[in-house]
C-alpha cells in the first residue's frame, strides 16, 4: 500500500518521497486512516516501527486545513511526550514532513531557559510538543492559549504514568476544550495503565501490531553470565571487536553511567553520557556526536533514552539487567530499528536471574547463553576496574597511615612537654621543656605567697595539698576559710575572718 492512498495532503506526500520512503509501515497503514477519519485512537506497535510518522502524518494534513483560521495563530494541537529527547526527535519529524507548509512549530521542556519558550507562545503556534513538567510550570504562569486546541497526543503514555506524571497530565487536559480527538501511541501498555486511557480518550479505536510488549524479531539477543566486578572489563573485551561499531550501553543510575564512560575512556574508547543530570546542551550534543560517528559509545539510563532515534545502532548492550519488562522491549528496540538487523546483549549476575527468568517466561523462549573467548571470567576483584573502590580504599589506606604517623608525632611532643611539665614542677621550675635537674634531699623549700594584706609562709607540698583540697570544695563554699581561719585564731597567726 504506498503513502498515496492513505489521503494525505499532495504537500506531505512530497515531503515523504523527499526523505525517500515509499510504502507505510504496518502501524501506519492502520493507524492513519483511523485518524483522518477523526477516531480517538490507541496504537500499539513495537519499538521502531514508525510509530511518530503514524500520528505525525495525518495529524499534519489536518492542520493543513485549518491553518490561519480561527484566532490567530493559536494553539491547535498538543503532543505530549515525557522525555526533552522524544520532544526534539518528534520535533525534527514533524520539521522534515512539515516542510512544504506554513506552520509554526513550539517546543516546550525542561534543562532550558523559559523566555524564548514564553516568547514563541505569545507569538503563537499551531503545534505545541512539550514535557508535562515545564508545560505545567507555564500554564501555572497564564502562558497558552489552548481554547481552539483540536487534537491532544500521549506519545510513550505508558511511560509517562508509570514516571508518575499522571497528575500532571490530569491536570493538562483539564485546561483542553472537553471536544477533541485524542491519541495515545507506545510500544508497552499494561492493563492497568490501560484502564487509565478511559480518562482521557472517549470510545477509542485500538490498532495493535504484533504481540503486546514483544521485542523486535529482526533483534539478535543472547546473555552474558558474568560477576558483578567483572562487568566493565568484559564490556572493553567486547568492544574489541570493531563489529561493535555503533554501541548504546544502558546503566539503571546517573553516577553509573558515568562510572562507565570513565572507564571506557581511560582505555581510548570515545564514550557519551545521556541522562537527567546533564544539560540539556550536553544531552544534545551527545546524541549528535553519537549520530555523526564522532563518539562510538553511548551510555544512558532508561529515561533519557527513550528519545534515542539513531539509525545504524550496531548493538545494545544491557550493563545493568532491567527488572521490569517493559523497559527491557523499549531497551533492544533502539536497533533492529525499520527492520534493520541489531545485536542486544545482556550482562547477567546473580542477582538479575529472576529477572531473566521473568523475561524468558514472557516471550516464551530462552536467550542464548554465550562465553566471551579469550576473557578470563576468574580475575578476583582487586584485578577488576570495574569498580574503582580498590583505589578508592587504597587511597584511603595511605591517608589513614599518614594520619597515623601524624598522631604518633603529635603524641610524641605531647609526652615530651609532659614529661617536661612535670620535671619542671617537681623541681620548682613550673616550666615545661625545662632541662631536667636533680631532685633536692634536703627539707622542702619555704615560699611565700601573700593573701590580700596577709602574709602567710608555707611549703610547697601544703600548698598542693589545700589548693587539691580547695579545688574539690569549689570557689562558692566559704566553709573550708572559716575553719582556716578558726584555727588560726587559737594558734594566734591572725584574725579571724570576718563572716559574711
Amino acid at each position: 500500500m504506498p503513502f498515496r492512498s492513505l489521503g494525505l495532503d499532495p504537500r506531505i506526500l512530497q515531503a515523504i518521497q523527499e526523505a525517500g520512503y515509499t510504502e507505510p509501515t504496518p502501524i501506519q497503514a492502520a493507524a492513519i486512516p483511523q485518524v483522518l477519519a477523526g477516531h480517538d485512537l490507541i496504537g500499539i506497535a513495537q519499538t521502531g516501527t514508525g510509530k511518530t510518522a503514524a500520528f505525525t502524518l495525518p495529524l499534519l494534513t489536518h492542520l493543513s486545513k485549518i491553518i490561519g483560521l480561527g484566532r490567530m495563530r493559536s494553539i491547535k494541537a498538543l503532543v505530549i511526550a515525557p522525555t526533552r529527547e522524544l520532544v526534539v526527535q518528534i520535533h525534527e519529524n514533524v520539521q522534515a514532513y512539515a516542510k512544504h507548509l506554513p506552520l509554526r512549530v513550539a517546543t516546550i521542556f525542561g534543562g532550558v531557559g523559559e523566555r524564548p519558550q514564553i516568547e514563541a507562545l505569545r507569538q503563537g503556534t499551531d503545534l505545541l510538543i512539550a514535557t508535562p513538567g515545564r508545560l505545567i510550570d507555564l500554564m501555572q504562569q497564564g502562558h497558552g492559549n489552548f481554547g481552539e486546541l483540536e487534537c491532544l497526543i500521549l506519545d510513550e503514555a505508558d511511560r509517562m504514568l508509570d514516571m508518575g506524571f499522571l497528575p500532571s497530565i490530569r491536570r493538562i487536559v483539564k485546561a483542553l476544550p472537553k471536544k477533541r480527538q485524542t491519541l495515545l501511541f507506545s510500544a508497552t501498555l499494561s492493563k492497568e495503565i490501560e484502564g487509565l486511557t478511559h480518562e482521557f480518550l472517549h470510545h477509542p479505536k485500538t490498532v495493535q501490531i504484533g504481540r503486546r510488549s514483544n521485542p523486535a524479531e529482526t533483534v539478535t539477543q543472547w546473555v552474558y553470565e558474568v560477576p558483578k566486578h567483572l562487568k566493565s572489563p568484559l564490556l572493553l573485551h567486547l568492544l574489541t571487536d570493531r563489529a561493535f561499531n555503533t554501541v548504546l550501553v544502558f546503566s539503571k543510575m546517573k553516577h553509573g553511567a558515568d562510572r562507565i564512560a570513565r572507564y571506557l575512556e581511560s582505555y581510548g574508547v570515545k564514550t557519551a553520557t545521556l541522562h537527567s543530570n546533564r544539560s540539556q546542551n550536553q544531552r544534545l550534543r551527545a546524541l549528535k556526536d553519537f549520530k555523526s560517528g564522532q563518539v562510538r559509545v553511548l551510555v544512558a539510563t532508561d529515561i533519557a533514552a527513550r528519545g534515542i532515534d539513531v539509525d545504524g545502532i550496531s548493538h545494545v548492550v544491557n550493563y545493568d539487567f532491567p527488572s521490569a519488562v517493559e523497559d527491557y522491549i523499549h531497551r533492544i528496540g533502539r536497533t533492529g530499528r525499520a527492520q534493520a538487523i541489531g545485536d542486544a546483549i545482556s550482562f547477567i549476575t546473580n542477582e538479575d536471574q529472576a529477572s531473566l527468568r521473568t523475561l524468558e517466561k514472557f516471550i516464551g523462549r530462552g536467550l542464548v547463553r554465550k562465553k566471551a573467548e579469550g576473557f578470563d571470567y576468574c580475575a578476583p576483584p582487586n584485578e577488576s576496574s570495574d569498580n574503582r573502590r580498590p583505589n578508592r580504599e587504597g587511597q584511603r589506606d595511605s591517608r589513614q597511615g599518614r594520619n597515623q604517623n601524624q598522631n604518633q608525632g603529635r603524641n610524641r611532643q605531647r609526652d615530651s612537654r609532659s614529661s617536661g611539665s612535670n620535671s619542671g614542677s617537681q623541681d620548682g621550675q613550673g616550666r615545661s621543656g625545662a632541662a631536667p635537674q636533680k631532685r633536692r634531699t634536703g627539707p622542702p623549700q619555704k615560699q611565700d605567697f601573700s593573701l590580700g594584706q596577709r602574709g602567710f609562709q608555707a611549703t610547697a607540698g601544703e600548698v598542693q595539698g589545700r589548693g587539691e583540697k580547695n579545688a574539690g570544695a569549689g570557689s562558692g563554699n566559704r566553709s573550708g576559710y572559716r575553719d582556716r581561719d578558726r584555727n588560726r585564731n587559737r594558734q594566734g597567726q591572725g584574725k579571724p575572718r570576718p563572716q559574711t
